[in-house]
């Protein structure tokens, strides 16, 4: 009797990188978890050292891998990727070696190189071709900023030796042992340089940007034999055959799969995506327009808005404010805090992402007397990611989209004080599912589709089971009474950025 297959998923996040291991019936047999250190050099830069994700990502692979085999008597026959997405590293591409560190999402560096795009009247073509708008957050600038700035990386490009990639890029290319350079649609279409409609890199992008074809990976639909692991990392060879970012790989985690179901991820930052099927639709909300996932011959799309932080709130609390040891206290301090009590707190440590777009934002609050507490201070920093959500549900709604319902996963949905807030000041019913876990699993099912664990995305549809579901209950009045104060919060915070402009 051969052994149950099982599939090996590298989650490689924002502030750790874990591995978990799926049998068949989508159901984790194995975990391992690491955190990695961040770096702040300056105010509004953000970086990682991708040794650090290499190290914890390969470390919490074998662990994983041989604790899910061990207890199981399977066998791992394919790996799937999900990753922070937009995030830049580059490296020599004879040696592997990165030049410099990662520039992850969060950065704002080229918030300045944005504004010039914008003026020069580039916003128009970006969005028509890319699907998003002109901002720090994505790859493209970032990449433009290493090439002008880190000399060695402008001399490897002209050599032909420069590779470019998102963090799926550079681990794949690692665990290939150098032999491959890829990335997936949905990593590709977070990068300002790739054409979603075409389904390709795009000439004008890159020379809008001055970024060289030569330094780019092979794009590939997110479930693909994508490479062979070398054998020196897991003892054998093991297939990679699912990638996604991992805001796409939560929306097939969830089973996702129609147009209009919207999924609404909390990790560090928050995403929501509401599918569009197989039509690339443009909002007129400030939303972006991206890949969702392909795993036929057609792609299927997503319109989503994107929150820089939501569970990254919870460890600015831990570790900069030191009020809490875990994020798990977060809860009970938001139960004794009682009520509102007027405190707001608009978290745009790296700016404001969508509806508002600001890069020069910065994080304020608000209503602070002498009774303020460490109570009331967590009860606004979780509230303050119910509102951010509310703001992108009510673009989604201006769009079109049924937002009464929707689904969310990652670490913060644990929470379930946060979620019965968010049910009531956005007046949707809210579904938890069985495993919180999204990114990993869709992550997991991709790469089985490809590699025959699974026979279809029916059978994965019906692996999807909702485990709480929490309903509106609050009061109209006190509804619109706590939103008011949200608006008008930030809106003092966007005339602070403004007035720092001037």
């Amino acid at each position: 009797m051969s052994p149950q297959p099982l599939i090996l998923t590298l989650d490689q996040g924002t502030t750790s990188s874990r591995a978990m291991v799926f049998d068949a019936a989508g159901t984790v047999v194995a975990t391992a978890q690491e955190e990695f250190a961040q770096h702040f050099p300056k105010p509004g830069w953000v970086e990682h050292d991708p040794e650090d994700i290499w190290r914890t990502t390969l470390d919490t692979a074998r662990q994983a891998m041989s604790e899910g085999e061990a207890q199981t008597d399977g066998q791992v026959v394919s790996i799937g990727i999900a990753n922070q997405r937009e995030t830049v590293i580059v490296w020599d591409r004879r040696t592997g070696k990165p030049v410099g560190r990662a520039i992850v999402w969060q950065d704002r560096r080229t918030a300045a190189m944005c504004e010039t795009l914008r003026a020069a009247g580039h916003e128009t073509l970006v969005n028509r071709r890319s699907g998003l708008t002109i901002d720090p957050y994505f790859s493209g600038t970032k990449l433009r900023w290493i090439l002008e700035n880190r000399p060695e990386a402008e001399k490897l490009a002209a050599e032909g030796n420069l590779a470019f990639g998102t963090v799926d890029s550079f681990l794949m290319f690692r665990l290939s042992g150098g032999k491959t350079h890829v990335t997936d649609e949905t990593n590709a279409s977070r990068t300002l340089l790739y054409n979603i409609q075409d389904g390709r890199w795009d000439d004008e992008l890159l020379r809008l940007l001055d970024i060289p074809k030569s330094v780019l990976p092979e794009v590939k639909p997110s479930a693909a034999a994508f490479c062979e692991t070398d054998r020196q990392w897991f003892g054998r060879s093991l297939p990679v055959t699912g990638v996604a970012g991992d805001q796409q790989a939560a929306a097939f985690g969830q089973a996702c799969f129609h147009p209009g179901m919207v999924k609404s991820t909390y990790g560090t930052g928050c995403f929501l995506l509401a599918n569009t099927g197989d039509q690339c639709l443009q909002s007129t909300n400030r939303l972006l327009s991206t890949v969702a996932c392909r795993t036929g011959s057609r792609p299927q799309f997503a319109i989503e808005g994107s929150i820089f932080i939501a569970g990254a709130v919870s460890q600015w609390l831990r570790d900069s404010l030191q009020i809490i040891e875990s994020a798990s206290e977060t809860e009970a301090l938001a139960k004794q805090a009682g009520g509102n009590e007027g405190v707001y707190f608009v978290p745009a440590f790296t700016g404001l992402g969508a509806p508002h777009w600001d890069p020069e934002a910065r994080g304020s609050m608000f209503g602070l007397t002498r009774g303020t507490d460490k109570a009331d201070i967590a009860r606004a920093a979780l509230e303050s990611v119910a509102y951010q959500t509310l703001d992108l549900l009510n673009a989604l709604n201006a769009d079109g989209f049924d937002t009464s319902r929707i689904r969310v996963d990652g670490g913060m949905v644990a929470n379930s004080w946060f979620l019965q807030f968010l049910a009531d000041v956005s007046e949707t019913t809210i579904d938890r599912p069985d495993m919180i876990e999204s990114t990993a699993r869709g992550a997991a099912f991709l790469s089985g589709l490809q590699a025959g664990v699974f026979e279809s995305v029916d059978v994965l549809e019906k692996l999807w089971q909702s485990e709480t579901v929490f309903s509106p209950s609050m009061a109209d009045s006190e509804r619109k009474s706590l939103v008011s104060g949200w608006e008008k919060a930030v809106k003092a915070t966007l005339y602070r950025a403004q007035l720092d402009r001037e």
